[in-house]
């Protein structure tokens, strides 16, 4: 069973930072294509970052300069680190293995359950 587990997220104000994390279960990462979505209120699920398995990057424009989609294959996790956050960051943030490396569409072969990202002005 493939599990991924996300942490790391919470409540900040603008232009604070947080640096979330995704345990996935072993092999994973070193397996597939490894990417962060988020989801706001009303709004649909939109890809975020994305990494590649030769750990070629890609970011979604609102994420460009800001954050940082990141790999440790040896302890299993993903990472995403997001600095100066607004308040149009507020949303779940997932973490998702795709083995055919769909991102930005909102497809993948495995989620996780979700962490919550709240920023104040």
């Amino acid at each position: 069973q493939v599990l991924l587990v996300e942490s790391g997220g919470g409540s900040v104000q603008a232009g604070e930072s947080l640096r979330l994390s995704c345990v996935a279960s072993g092999g994973i990462i070193t397996r597939n294509c490894m990417s962060w979505f988020r989801q706001a209120p009303g709004k649909e699920r939109e890809g975020v970052a994305n990494i590649r398995l030769d750990a070629t990057t890609r970011y979604a424009d609102s994420a460009k300069g800001r954050f940082t989609i990141s790999k440790d294959s040896a302890k299993n996790t993903l990472y995403l680190q997001l600095n100066n956050l607004s308040p149009e960051d507020s949303a779940i943030y997932y973490c998702a293995a795709d083995r055919f490396c769909r991102w930005p569409r909102n497809e993948a072969n495995y989620w996780g359950q979700g962490t919550q990202v709240t920023v104040s002005s």
